[in-house]
């Protein structure tokens, strides 16, 4: 049956979750969060036969943002990301990547979105949520129609993001998890940006720092 599905291939020294959405009937497939092996990334959507569309960032930390700037030349295609997150995209040290990475990464978004926002792409539709606490504006794609949370570093399987970097927040992380993301349906799977996946069930019993 016709419908999207999800893969995933973990790149760089902090194993981030890079995600593939792709529609079966077309192949075509977004990039979320690809964070370093540029090379690598490519390898496998040649392989795979994915038709790249665009690149939906959840933040800006240089271990989700590592390849984009070489994918979106390659592919031709358009980055998404929370406008809340333009500070920390275009701030090396703020996105830590002049610390940790040894290189400046400095980024634009060509479609800066807002909370609440839907955006349609691969024939989804697709919900935009601002959880600001692990980054200012980092930001979860509810895929609505096929049951999907991308959660970046906000949600993990019994754990969250961390919030001792720059624009970082406990108070404002939990927060975002229990207004944003628990009042969504128990069934929905939830891809982090580390880790194992979950679903919003387990965690609201599970998880110990923002259970409830």
């Amino acid at each position: 049956m016709d419908g999207l599905k999800c893969e995933f291939k973990v790149v760089g020294a902090v194993q981030t979750n890079c995600y593939f959405v792709y529609n079966t009937a077309t192949s075509e497939c977004i990039i979320i969060d690809p964070g370093d092996e540029e090379q690598a990334i490519s390898i496998f959507i040649s392989q795979k036969g994915f038709k790249p569309v665009a690149i939906l960032l959840t933040h800006g930390h240089f271990d989700h943002t590592g390849a984009v700037e070489g994918l979106k030349a390659k592919y031709g295609i358009k980055v998404y990301a929370a406008l809340e997150e333009r500070e920390t995209l275009q701030d090396p040290y703020i996105n830590l990547s002049s610390q940790l990475m040894g290189k400046r990464i400095v980024l634009e978004a060509d479609e800066w979105l807002e909370d609440g926002q839907i955006i349609e792409l691969i024939g989804e539709k697709i919900k935009c949520l601002l959880t600001p606490g692990h980054t200012e504006g980092g930001m979860c794609f509810y895929f609505t129609g096929s049951g999907m949370l991308f959660s970046g570093d906000t949600l993990f399987e019994q754990s969250v993001g961390r919030t001792d970097f720059p624009g970082g927040s406990m108070s404002k992380l939990v927060q975002s998890i229990r207004t944003k993301l628990f009042v969504l349906p128990d069934y929905l799977k939830v891809y982090p940006g580390h880790g194992m996946m979950t679903t919003i069930g387990d965690e609201k019993i599970m998880n110990p720092y923002a259970a409830i």
